[in-house]
């Protein structure tokens, strides 16, 4: 789930953004979040519906402003049209099968839940998004800014 738009970074800086991050999430409790069934996007995007809830919209909204603020970040169009989800297929598929696809998986409701309590700052390597930094919520002595 996307909280935050890709974004350009100075490598140089990549230790400062992890301190800076693990800071600001050291304020945040862990919590709950609850998958909503498929979904899609016009007709090739497919994906989880997850529901809002008051921690994740709070989580997003103050991670937007930090980033404005304290990282001097662009604030995205689709930061600010924030809708939770996670994307099964992305334009991937041909048009054709996910009707079905639809159907199938909707055949057998998918309502899971899951405890949300870290952020993975993702990174850009060799056209792939790869796991740069996992930062957890409370971390214990979080790095000074």
């Amino acid at each position: 789930m996307t909280l935050k738009m890709p974004f350009t970074f100075n490598e140089a800086k990549e230790e400062n953004l992890i301190n800076r991050l693990t800071m600001f999430l050291s304020r945040y409790e862990e919590f709950p979040l609850a998958i909503s069934g498929v979904k899609t996007f016009g007709d090739r995007v497919v994906y989880l519906g997850i529901e809002q809830s008051q921690e994740l919209i709070e989580l997003q909204k103050n991670l937007k402003q930090f980033c404005k603020i304290e990282l001097k970040l662009i604030d995205e169009l689709s930061d600010r049209n924030f809708h939770p989800h996670m994307t099964m297929a992305f334009k991937d598929l041909k048009k054709t099968p996910i009707p079905n696809i639809i159907k199938v998986l909707n055949e057998k409701p998918i309502l899971e839940k899951f405890v949300v309590n870290q952020l993975f700052l993702l990174k850009r390597i060799d056209g792939r998004w790869d796991i740069c930094k996992k930062i957890p919520f409370r971390a214990e002595n979080p790095a000074k800014w």
